[in-house]
């Protein structure tokens, strides 16, 4: 039974959430502010599966909660919950970790379903990291190395602090290395069909790819972007 914590500071909120996930047969653990939200995480560790963050929260916001626990490396996919649909608060959310967003008010309908296709994504992120790769299995290029078993990246024999959504765009290029990517099929493949984000979500991971593992980012030789299209991997 996937273990998902509820972070919202809104008590009739976060009662209504509760109960319509545990109508899912989900576990529900439930913080009301931000430094309970990290506490209760260290608790679980790596038996929580999904956290629905909020944005606005007491004691220490969505963001910093985000930051905390990505930087303590907890990799669970991470909802947030915002009242405000400013891009920039998007934007920033992903730089620190956030892999979806959904705007208040929404429908019970359409969070469940975000819910489940996390989950879904986590799954099979776990299982394309445990069946297919074998001990110390790595995509090397050059002198970039990608180990799929820790799901960790190095450049020069020195690790690279990628983030998940990083690690995962990275992996899905690597794969289909040298084919023409458009931004669309990036965003479907690796977000999901149901992200609630925009194409620009894919430019702005390629600019931390392009920061983190090549030479000179502004004359990139990894990340090529195919004018027209999207984004070819060279390797």
């Amino acid at each position: 039974m996937p273990t998902i914590l509820l972070v919202e500071d809104d008590r009739s909120l976060r009662e209504t959430l509760t109960y319509n996930l545990q109508k899912q047969e989900y576990a529900v653990e439930v913080a009301a502010d931000g430094q309970a939200a990290v506490d209760i995480a260290r608790r679980l560790g790596g038996t929580l599966s999904l956290m629905i963050l909020d944005l606005m929260l007491p004691k220490m916001d969505g963001f910093e909660v985000c930051r905390t626990l990505r930087g303590e490396k907890f990799n669970m996919p991470i909802l947030m919950l915002t009242a405000r649909d400013d891009e920039i608060d998007r934007v920033v959310g992903l730089e620190i970790g956030a892999d979806d967003y959904i705007t208040k008010p929404f429908s019970m309908r359409e969070l469940l379903a975000r819910v489940k296709a996390n989950l879904r994504r986590e799954a099979l992120h776990r299982e394309d990291g445990t069946t297919t790769a074998t001990p110390n299995e790595a995509l090397t290029f050059g002198n970039l190395t990608i180990d799929l078993t820790r799901r960790e990246v190095s450049l020069n024999d020195h690790p690279i602090a990628i983030k998940p959504k990083e690690y995962e765009l990275l992996l899905y290029l690597a794969r289909h290395r040298g084919q023409a990517l458009s931004r669309e099929r990036l965003l479907e493949q690796v977000w999901g069909w149901d992200f609630g984000g925009g194409t620009r979500t894919v430019d702005v991971h390629i600019r931390w790819l392009r920061e983190k593992l090549e030479v000179s980012p502004e004359n990139p030789i990894r990340f090529i972007t195919v004018r027209g299209s999207g984004y070819r991997f060279e390797g």
